[in-house]
């Protein structure tokens, strides 16, 4: 054989060689993108765990305030109707103490004092249960009263509490029942 002869059977080998590297390269290339691929993806699906994760979290402390708040007023209802029973009471104990001592027989001034002992007990199981009176002195406050009526005073000034029509009631900081209540005008 020739040295042309053997340049021509080496030109087609040298050539091939060449695009070899460019596959290989290519492939490199190739892989390299995938590579990246993968790695976004998994930051992606990463950053979708960590907000899912973070949204549970966030969901389960809802779920307890909600759970400790639900169990700190599931006896609202029942000391709201205990209101009017120791509205009653304390009626009864009034009209009493408008009678006079002698028109006072003993039987009445027992049946006060029951009353009185009867309203005293109604008033420590409902504080023991966090139900408090509504302050009903000084300023009126739209948090805790509701206005019934606005009054000439000599004696107040404006927007201070006058009379107390029914006394207002909280359990354990939420009001139950805003006091009824006049002010100055």
């Amino acid at each position: 054989m020739s040295d042309k002869e053997n340049r021509e059977e080496s030109l087609p080998e040298a050539q091939t060689e060449g695009v070899e590297e460019q596959e290989n390269l290519s492939r490199e290339e190739v892989l390299q993108l995938a590579l990246e691929e993968a790695k976004a993806e998994t930051e992606k699906y990463k950053d979708q765990y960590i907000r899912v994760h973070a949204d549970f979290e966030n969901s389960r402390k809802r779920l307890e305030k909600e759970k400790t708040t639900a169990v700190a007023y599931s006896n609202e209802a029942f000391a709201r109707d205990m209101l009017g029973v120791l509205d009653s009471l304390e009626s009864a104990i009034v009209s009493t103490e408008q009678i006079s001592e002698e028109e006072c027989s003993e039987a009445i001034e027992k049946f006060r004092e029951g009353l009185k002992l009867t309203f005293d007990q109604t008033v420590t199981v409902l504080k023991k249960h966090g139900v408090e009176e509504v302050v009903h002195e000084g300023v009126f406050d739209p948090n805790y009263h509701q206005v019934l009526m606005q009054v000439e005073s000599d004696t107040q000034e404006k927007d201070h509490i006058v009379q107390v029509m029914q006394k207002g009631y909280t359990m354990k900081e939420r009001v139950i029942r805003p006091a009824m209540v006049s002010t100055a005008k």
